[in-house]
């Protein structure tokens, strides 16, 4: 594979800030890109918590940290971001957010080419940054969406790589943490930071109970640190008769580790569910706000969707980006025939 006509590329920029399933997605256009240009240096700008799933990826040489403020702070972030570039120049940024914040970036940034969305796919004018944009196209897989940047470049996204990279210690940790178990551990994401996207903690715990009673897994309860989630767990563990882990926290790096040695992970949309696909471990994904053929669990595991988005079984409706209030139509035979199938197909 050779760079594109405009001559060979020696930097690329990969603009990426936030959101832990939108980070897994962007690990596959860096390996195609480390595949495809061995020699070209990649940079990625990103913010701190998302950093510390990816750090010290293989294919990725500089994480450059946007630390962002609030209120009227919100410009020192930018003067700070300013200030770590400064020196550097690269030949390529890629824009694969579409929002203002993330344009200002890439507006800022001492780039010959900026690629970026066609101005129907970006938010709040971020168009206006880029000075090169991929052609428009219909609704499709979010993955595939970034896709998009790789094939205007000439780069074969194929195969589909992750490689979300979990150091040595992690993995004595990980040796520790299921050696105090006497099952296998099934994760259970329990909420999500986008509340219609949540389903209700009494269907959570009569699925916790027939995960351990009738499949012999252990529930772990996953997720991050924020009240919500903690007030979740606590209301699925004052309901549900099952004999359950409690393991959430603010450790993103424990939750890559436990995710990967659970043999199965039931998950809303979130970026639990992604990390647990990039990492290879069955997830039962539980929709009803967003598409899951937009933001599924890509190529493999769809058969474990538990769909209520569709406002009726079998409904053949298209991918796109309409929000439904979907998760009420999730009952818990619908979960635990999805678990039924993990189990058969899968464990």
């Amino acid at each position: 594979m050779t760079p594109p006509e405009n001559g060979p590329l020696r930097s690329v920029c990969i603009v990426m800030l936030s959101a832990i399933g939108d980070v897994i997605h962007v690990l596959p256009v860096a390996n195609a890109l480390r595949r495809a240009w061995p020699d070209v240096r990649i940079s990625w700008i990103i913010q701190p918590t998302p950093k510390t799933l990816v750090e010290g990826h293989p294919s990725v040489d500089e994480f450059i940290v946007y630390e962002r403020r609030r209120g009227l702070r919100s410009w020192t972030s930018f003067a700070d971001l300013a200030h770590n570039v400064r020196g550097q120049t690269f030949d390529l940024a890629l824009a694969l957010q579409v929002y203002f914040k993330a344009g200002v970036i890439v507006g800022m940034l001492p780039a010959d080419r900026k690629l970026g969305f066609d101005t129907a796919r970006t938010r709040d004018a971020n168009w206006i940054f880029t000075n090169e944009r991929i052609p428009p196209h219909s609704p499709q897989h979010v993955q595939e969406q970034y896709f998009e940047f790789l094939r205007y470049l000439g780069v074969d996204p194929e195969p589909v790589e992750w490689g979300i990279p979990i150091t040595d210690e992690e993995r004595e940790n990980q040796a520790s943490f299921f050696s105090r178990l006497d099952k296998p551990a099934c994760s259970v994401v329990v909420a999500t930071t986008q509340s219609k996207k949540n389903w209700t903690a009494e269907g959570y715990a009569r699925v916790l109970e027939e995960i351990e009673s009738t499949h012999g897994m252990q529930p772990v309860l996953v997720g991050g640190p924020s009240q919500f989630e903690r007030q979740m767990a606590d209301e699925i563990i004052s309901l549900t008769k099952a004999h359950l882990v409690d393991a959430l926290g603010d450790d993103l790096r424990r939750l890559v580790y436990l995710l990967d040695g659970s043999v199965l992970t039931v998950s809303p949309d979130t970026g639990p569910l992604h990390i647990s696909r990039a990492l290879e471990t069955p997830v039962v994904g539980i929709y009803g706000y967003t598409n899951p053929k937009r933001t599924g669990p890509y190529r493999r595991y769809y058969d474990l969707v538990v769909d209520g988005y569709a406002e009726f079984p079998g409904e053949e409706y298209p991918i796109s980006t309409e929000r439904r209030d979907g998760m009420k139509r999730v009952t818990v035979d619908m979960v635990l025939k999805k678990v039924d199938l993990a189990v058969r197909n899968y464990l």
